[in-house]
């Protein structure tokens, strides 16, 4: 692939996918956000995982002119399986690209114009906080190759830049979050869809690793500024229930796209480690979520066929 070109919107329709689930005040916000572009999109697809607080109403009083698709699931699937059910959804309307947003982000004003100029297949915008502090995670280097990494995320966007004005206009990443994940229809066509499995984390980090194996690259746009409204804090509930997924996750992707046998290995010596230390760290709760994710995580290693590319063999323009 070659590098980043600029001018490359042309005539090019874009959708957005905005995934929700009981968040109905940070969706009015992003809502407010994407009619208030100074390029609106073409299509919103909202993809509402059961909600059962008054996310509807927000939807009934979503802006004016706002070209707003309500997708209402009968169950709750997760981040996953909602970004996968609007993916598809915006593939099958025939988009020329399609913009991965999350309901707790808020697009600057230009946000998706700057996207939109970059003529790349794969982009990212770039997370700030309330405050403006940059909070891009995006990592510039994942390691798939060294067996000794504890986390493969050995680099990101906010560490190796400390602020927006520090980065250089384009910066090359190798995964992403569904918080601003720009491609074009074709990238969808050659990849696929997330996988729904997931449930939550690391979907759009195998999403991201699948498309860079089709040999995309992935830039991050300094300039598409896009507003998270609640912090990071996620990361410290390993003994939740959102920790099982965590784990089984990273998991399948070390076991999906390690690039050596003793990295394909390594979710069984990570296991091993939390158990041993889990009278001295995270206890009974995060060792069984470990167990089980291990337990669980080899099953899931083959992309099953409704997230291939076969999967959209049929959907046409």
């Amino acid at each position: 692939m070659s590098g980043p070109q600029e001018g490359g919107e042309g005539r090019e329709s874009v959708a957005v996918v905005v995934v929700t689930y009981n968040r109905a005040d940070l969706l009015a916000r992003v809502l407010d956000g994407l009619a208030a572009q100074t390029r609106v999109p073409d299509l919103v697809v909202v993809v509402d995982n059961a909600s059962t607080d008054h996310t509807s109403a927000v939807l009934d009083a979503a802006p004016a002119g706002l070209p707003l698709e309500r997708v209402l699931l009968p169950d709750n699937t997760g981040g996953a399986g909602g970004f996968h059910t609007g993916l598809q959804t915006a593939y099958a309307r025939g988009l020329d690209r399609i913009w991965l947003i999350d309901d707790d982000v808020v697009p600057a004003p230009d946000c998706l114009e700057v996207l939109m100029a970059v003529d790349e297949d794969c982009l990212t915008s770039v997370r700030e906080d309330l405050d403006g502090a940059l909070v891009e995670k995006a990592a510039t280097r994942f390691d798939l190759a060294n067996p000794l990494a504890i986390k493969p995320k050995t680099a990101m966007v906010e560490t190796d830049h400390g602020t927006r004005n520090a980065m250089p206009r384009l910066v090359e990443v190798e995964n992403v979050a569904f918080e601003g994940f720009l491609v074009r229809r074709d990238v969808v066509t050659r990849v696929g869809l997330p996988d729904p499995r997931f449930f939550i984390f690391y979907d759009d980090c195998d999403y991201a690793l699948r498309a860079r194996a089709a040999g995309y690259r992935i830039w991050a746009v300094r300039d598409a500024r896009l507003v998270r409204q609640l912090a990071f804090d996620q990361q410290h509930d390993l003994a939740g229930w959102k920790g099982y997924y965590m784990y089984r996750n990273l998991f399948v992707v070390h076991l999906r796209h390690g690039e050596n046998v003793l990295v394909r290995l390594k979710p069984w010596l990570v296991a091993l480690v939390v158990v041993l230390l889990s009278p001295l760290r995270g206890g009974p709760a995060e060792a069984r979520n470990v167990v089980r994710a291990v337990r669980d995580a080899p099953a899931l290693r083959r992309l099953p066929p409704e997230a291939g590319p076969a999967a959209l063999a049929q959907v046409r323009r």
